[in-house]
């Protein structure tokens, strides 16, 4: 079963997040603020009374949330919550009054309770009605335990608080309190789904409940959403991560589709997918879980590969458009919204872009009369990680069959799709000439490595002019140059996954420096929507001072993608590559907390030296200037290439203290004695690979 399963207490029902649930029993316990006039405020939402979010575990052992109800009522009143399960069954919580409360209570809404059972409370309630109790206290204990079980009003919530804490994911230095945001954007918008069967992680809680002011019923999950969400999650835990992968690739369809969507009150769009990022970000969560693929977890590959195989191959068959290349598409079925020029642009993900702003639908081919350049870049990129999860699959026939049809999907590319007078890629028309509209997804042919380094460098040079997709800040969905920016939604704003696909691509091609510049300034504008607002965005802002917090800037103030942004700078300390693990120092201090892989807890400090740890055993240890990549530590045995000047490098290796290791830096081989903690001290530079074994 995937992880977490509904067999426990957790923060589980999408409409409250001051609510906890238990699925097995269906009790569920949920905190509330009586106001002087006598009306209960719960219903609290990011757009309406939520003020901070406290850490939450994935499995639900603790979590803690702020609200508060100054706009709705008399007073400033503040509600603080925690929840702890500090036994199997055992809800243990607490519910703390402050600000100007006078005249404010608590209260608790209890369902589910049966057959005399009632919750554990540390003060008497001033009356009850159908399950509403009222507490005039400023602090109110109160649990839920089966009979005979723990004591859940004797539980030390501080510790469980503190436990819960030391365990997770955290930065400081340059990347401030962004690991908060980066896990708090997943753990909160992890939900029940509303037929009890499956635990599902949407977009946000806001966005998907119509009660909460959102466009669904009670739940519904998006496709390329969902795949970010499942990359992100993998550091916080590779179960998780697999299991949020699982809600997807569940929903694919015979013919090989992967919906865009899927939800509880308007079915699944059998008409549509969307972006194809599906292998790529399951083979980049699947290299983030461990050190080599000794120890990687292969069940998030062998769990995904027939859907991204067949879902891969379903593109050429559904959707050749113009000049026979892949194109944006709707078929036609029994949904009065499918096969229209509005679907195809829902497919693209991109949906109100001004990219789409001259479209029409082509009946014979069911797709726009636009072949998109990021659409056959992404499929050329799924070419290759599908080509790359086969071969780790010994699958040696699918593979042989993807590398040809990368090569030949790459050359179409740079033959039809690059635009020579101008300098970048762009989008072709049915009539056979160029489109005017310029996006960030004329970066992707980087990722999926089509062009030339010549080309490349070329490429990112003309399209991250600061009139273009460059300025501050960086990576706008469309270009500043094109008419139909406006600075709303996709019209305009940075966007999670557009960046992340674009960095992706620069980095791969070596161009760092512009790579790790915009990384900065997205940080920056993550931080401090996290720090100042508790807020993990939807979009941001592409120029300066814009106000993206009232409803109608259609920007979620919690929704999961949103973590992209931290991710992109996070991945400036540790980056799994394909080639193995890069290392590096971002020039100022900056530190990366318990990453979570299957060998252990993974950390990245980088101060007055670069520093990486496993469990707090010594893996790493450089000067500031010291790159690390290609870093794999599997089984007796320990490679890299290390960059920067000449200096003495500190490698952990997993050998006994006290034994010889067989040592090769660059050309010459030696040997080396393992220290007592477990490391050798090896001098090297300037691009030399370093091979322990031993």
């Amino acid at each position: 079963m995937h992880r977490p399963a509904p067999d426990d207490w957790n923060t589980w029902d999408v409409r409250y997040h001051t609510a906890v649930v238990h699925p097995p029993s269906g009790i569920r316990i949920r905190a509330g603020i009586r106001t002087p006039d006598g009306r209960v405020i719960d219903d609290f939402t990011w757009r309406r009374g939520l003020v901070s979010l406290g850490h939450h575990t994935v499995d639900g052992t603790f979590a803690e949330v702020t609200v508060d109800c100054t706009e709705d009522c008399c007073g400033a009143a503040r509600l603080r919550l925690r929840f702890a399960r500090t036994a199997p069954g055992v809800l243990s919580g607490s519910a703390e009054l402050s600000g100007d409360a006078a005249g404010h209570a608590i209260v608790l809404r209890t369902d589910g309770f049966t057959g005399g059972r009632r919750p554990d409370l540390s003060a008497p309630a001033s009356f009850e009605t159908a399950g509403e109790l009222h507490f005039d206290v400023g602090e109110l204990r109160f649990g839920c335990a089966p009979a005979g079980g723990a004591r859940p009003l004797d539980a030390d919530l501080d510790e469980a608080g503190r436990r819960a804490n030391a365990a997770a994911l955290a930065t400081s230095g340059l990347l401030g309190r962004a690991g908060e945001g980066y896990t708090r954007s997943l753990t909160w918008n992890t939900v029940l789904r509303s037929d009890g069967a499956r635990v599902i992680t949407p977009t946000s809680r806001d966005f998907v409940s119509r009660e909460r002011r959102g466009f669904y019923g009670t739940w519904a999950l998006h496709c390329w959403d969902t795949f970010f969400s499942g990359l992100t999650a993998t550091w916080i835990d590779p179960d998780y991560a697999r299991g949020i992968f699982g809600q997807m690739l569940e929903q694919a369809t015979p013919r090989g589709l992967v919906p865009n969507r899927v939800s509880d009150d308007r079915g699944r769009t059998d008409d549509r997918s969307q972006p194809p990022v599906g292998a790529y970000t399951v083979l980049k969560a699947y290299r983030s879980t461990g050190l080599s693929d000794a120890t990687r977890d292969r069940r998030l590959l062998t769990e995904a590969y027939d859907v991204l195989r067949d879902w891969h191959d379903w593109w050429p068959r559904a959707r050749r458009g113009p000049h026979g290349l892949l194109a944006w598409g709707s078929d036609p079925t029994d949904d009065p919204g499918s096969a229209t020029a509005d679907s195809t642009k829902r497919e693209s993900g991109m949906d109100d872009s001004p990219m789409w702003d001259e479209i029409a639908y082509d009946p014979l081919t069911h797709t726009m009369d636009l072949a998109d350049v990021g659409l056959n870049a992404l499929h050329a990129a799924d070419a290759e990680a599908v080509a790359d999860i086969a071969g780790l699959l010994e699958d040696a026939r699918t593979e042989r069959r993807l590398r040809a049809e990368h090569a030949a999907t790459a050359a179409r590319i740079e033959e039809r799709m690059w635009d020579e007078a101008a300098g970048h890629h762009r989008n072709l028309r049915a009539d056979g000439g160029f489109d005017r509209h310029l996006a960030p997804s004329m970066l992707y042919p980087l990722l999926a490595g089509t062009p030339s380094a010549q080309r490349a460098r070329r490429l990112a040079a003309t399209l991250l002019r600061p009139e273009l997709l460059g300025g501050s800040p960086p990576l706008p969905s469309v270009s500043r140059s094109d008419p139909g920016y406006d600075r709303h939604y996709m019209r305009g704003r940075v966007w999670g996954p557009v960046a992340f696909l674009a960095v992706e691509g620069l980095r791969r091609y070596g161009l760092r420096e512009r790579a790790a510049a915009i990384a900065d300034e997205l940080l920056g504008m993550f931080r401090r929507e996290w720090e100042e607002h508790s807020h993990v965005h939807e979009n941001y802002p592409s120029a300066p001072g814009e106000d993206i917090h009232f409803f109608e800037a259609r920007s979620d103030y919690l929704l999961t993608w949103g973590n992209l942004l931290a991710y992109l700078a996070m991945q400036e300390l540790a980056d799994p590559l394909p080639v193995g693990w890069r290392f590096g120092h971002p020039g100022r201090p900056a530190a990366l907390h318990r990453l979570r892989l299957r060998e252990g807890p993974l950390t990245v400090e980088a101060g007055h030296r670069l520093r990486v740890t496993l469990d707090g055993a010594p893996l790493l240890d450089a000067p500031p200037r010291t790159v690390i990549e290609e870093y794999v530590r599997a089984p007796g045995e320990v490679r890299a290439v290390v960059h920067g000047p000449e200096a003495e490098v500190v490698f952990g290796v997993p050998a006994p203290a006290g034994s010889h290791v067989c040592t090769q830096v660059g050309g010459h081989v030696g040997t080396g004695r393992v220290a007592a903690d477990g490391t050798v001290r090896l001098t090297a530079g300037r691009g030399t690979a370093v091979r322990i074994t031993g």
